[in-house]
């Protein structure tokens, strides 16, 4: 997106109020290209033949967010950190009605140690996405912060700059808080294998 994109964005949001039908009408073709990125990068490492596509994704996670009357938008990355939040309970309740189904299958399996790097939610299979969401809501019970970094970082694909700026903390605070997290996910994800 560039920086007139991100600009015209932060713009739109924050003027919310005003006319939020006209504002959700010319947002969409802004900031769809960015949420269809973070939702193709979900389902990319899906087994073949799923139902989850990334148009519908994306297209339902928007509706949710434009949806949301009750919040005053404060810009571009507030809207993302909202949206990484809004993709996060759409892809564990799929992965909940998915896991009613057999196990296994044709998925491709990845380990959790791979996923809680730098690759995203790239390859979570459903049985993975609800470990790391029982995990997440565990985590946000000892340290609240944290948990939302990952999820920023995880679900909402923000840079630790964006973060830091949208939790109103240091850089640095958010490379700490991730490498805590990441330490803490592991250790619990391995205890309950």
């Amino acid at each position: 997106m560039t920086a007139d994109a991100r600009a015209r964005v932060t713009e739109i949001v924050a003027g919310w109020d005003a006319s939020p039908p006209q504002a959700a009408e010319e947002l969409f073709p802004l900031i769809y290209d960015e949420l269809r990125g973070l939702a193709r990068s979900y389902v990319a490492g899906e087994r073949a033949g799923h139902s989850l596509q990334a148009t519908a994704l994306v297209n339902e996670a928007y509706l949710r967010l434009v949806d949301l009357t009750r919040i005053d938008w404060r810009g571009r990355t507030h809207f993302l950190a909202t949206g990484a939040r809004v993709l996060r309970r759409l892809l564990v309740d799929h992965a909940r009605n998915r896991d009613s189904l057999k196990r296994g299958g044709g998925w491709n399996r990845v380990t959790m140690g791979h996923v809680l790097g730098r690759s995203e939610a790239r390859g979570l299979d459903a049985e993975e996405l609800l470990h790391l969401n029982t995990a997440l809501d565990k985590l946000r019970g000892l340290d609240e912060r944290q948990a939302r970094v990952v999820e920023l970082r995880f679900f909402g694909g923000l840079t630790v700059v964006e973060i830091a700026e949208h939790l109103g903390v240091s850089k640095r605070t958010v490379e700490g808080d991730w490498t805590h997290a990441r330490v803490w996910l592991k250790r619990e994800v391995a205890g309950s294998s």
